[in-house]
């Protein structure tokens, strides 16, 4: 029997990580520090997916990561986009304003195919919790389902993240969640691996290899069990070389981007150390594999 050689992994950013720099300095910043990728979160501060200037900041944005050498996913995690008094709300499953949410994550489809974007993420946020757990189903299937048929003509992976907190917060939930659409195939899956550490029961390389297959998406950063709080690495709970073996055994071939939403006032050292700790433990990842086949 013929294994498959492991795939070599790429590494990108959340520019949710960079708040305090116009995007234009955050992409430099992490070309220049040697990442592959970035994933771009929608917000009035890098790209607001509202702004009038919208069809021409984007024809800018896509030369730039061309001559830039950089990989886009597009992430509609922001915090205040739709309500600047609520924080990720409304959501596909609200009472008023669901509608808002899918026009967004529309736009957001619209905007990954224009820059060719590896993917489009998305959650499901957290309903009223007064809301029917029947209606809460039916609004996130709907929403689900007019976002999943435009990716589908346009030609935009979707790949849904289960969210600590939120409705669909978990591997199960979402393996319910595609079974309700029709199917295992129904939606592409986001796999932040921190989360695997803090709600999964299984070990974190095993969430990996459980869901290889739906992979289009990879978040990164440590983390401890039962706390959702994105830590920089070596601070947490995660042995990542098991992880990154397991990633890059599975095949997978998108973008492992660092999530550190809250670490902008310090960007650029996060993002520095944070790529060197992920070549040093993707190093002892291929050595470990070398050792087994000797």
């Amino acid at each position: 029997m013929t294994t498959a050689p492991p795939v070599p992994l790429r590494f990108g950013y959340g520019t949710n990580g960079f708040g305090d720099h116009t995007l234009d300095d955050a992409l430099t910043v992490l070309a220049d520090l040697g990442y592959e990728g970035v994933a771009l979160t929608l917000d009035p501060r890098h790209l607001d997916p509202f702004g009038d200037d919208l069809p021409a900041r984007l024809r800018r944005l896509a030369a730039r990561l061309d001559r830039l050498g950089l990989t886009v996913v597009i992430e509609t995690g922001g915090r205040y986009v739709l309500d600047p008094w609520r924080k990720h709300q409304p959501v596909l499953m609200s009472d008023e304003g669901a509608g808002r949410r899918v026009d967004l994550l529309l736009r957001a489809v619209r905007i990954a195919a224009e820059l060719g974007a590896q993917a489009m993420s998305f959650w499901s946020g957290t309903p009223d919790p007064r809301t029917p757990e029947a209606l809460v189903w039916d609004r996130l299937l709907a929403g689900c389902d007019t976002v999943a048929e435009a990716a589908g003509r346009a030609g935009v992976p979707l790949g849904f993240e289960p969210e600590p907190g939120m409705f669909i917060d978990t591997l199960d939930a979402y393996d319910e969640l595609c079974r309700r659409l029709g199917g295992p195939d129904a939606l592409g899956l986001t796999l932040d691996i921190g989360h695997c550490r803090c709600l999964e029961p299984q070990p974190v390389a095993d969430c990996v290899r459980r869901v290889a297959d739906r992979l289009v998406n990879v978040q990164i950063e440590d983390m401890r069990r039962g706390t959702h709080e994105h830590l920089e690495f070596g601070t947490g709970e995660i042995d990542f070389p098991p992880v990154l073996a397991a990633l890059s055994d599975s095949g997978y071939r998108g973008l492992v981007g660092v999530e550190l939403p809250r670490h902008s006032h310090a960007a650029v050292t996060v993002a520095r150390d944070s790529l060197a700790f992920l070549r040093a433990a993707r190093d002892r990842a291929a050595a470990g594999r070398t050792e087994a086949a000797a």
